[in-house]
């Protein structure tokens, strides 16, 4: 439910912020509020991904993506994240997370998420993500792109994080059907 609050201000919020660009980077600012907590009173890991899908939200929201994919009745999905934590993050403390597309192949795009507290990283992360119709079968990252800039160029990946994308986008396809 903390969460479904902090969507709608996200929203009601991102509303007089203007237009970004859909690569970002996106500064999305939250604090600590009790029910993030886990039983040592810091911030629960899978809180973190939640918060993520809300720092996700605002970037489409803040580069005019998230109703035109609506309209189209196309909707993101995560395929693989991974995020390492370096501190931790507890009760009313301030935070923001950065936001940024890295890049997109045929299939999803790669964003980097990183959590931030008074200028020194938290958290960081990588996400896979895609775009499925409703009617079924996935909407390819250039159909998606051309929604808000139809000239935009891939950037350049760095190495690190092209290599968890390779690794995310092929690791789970040999695994199917495969008995342990």
């Amino acid at each position: 439910m903390n969460l479904l609050f902090r969507l709608f201000w996200l929203l009601v919020r991102a509303r007089g912020q203007g237009t970004g660009s859909i690569l970002g980077p996106c500064r999305t600012s939250f604090r600590v509020w009790p029910t993030d907590l886990d039983l040592l009173f810091h911030v629960n890991n899978g809180v973190y991904l939640s918060m993520m899908d809300l720092g996700r939200i605002d970037l489409m929201s803040r580069s005019g993506l998230a109703g035109r994919v609506r309209e189209r009745g196309w909707y993101p999905v995560v395929v693989a994240s991974t995020i390492q934590f370096r501190r931790s993050l507890k009760l009313f403390q301030r935070f923001t997370i950065e936001t940024r597309v890295l890049g997109w192949d045929e299939k999803a795009f790669l964003l980097e998420q990183r959590f931030e507290r008074a200028g020194e990283v938290v958290a960081i992360a990588f996400v896979r993500a895609r775009f499925l119709a409703r009617g079924g079968g996935n909407v390819p990252p250039t159909d998606v792109l051309a929604l808000v800039d139809a000239g935009l160029q891939a950037p350049e990946i760095p190495e690190d994080a092209a290599a968890w994308n390779t690794f995310a986008a092929e690791s789970w396809a040999p695994r199917v059907g495969r008995s342990a």
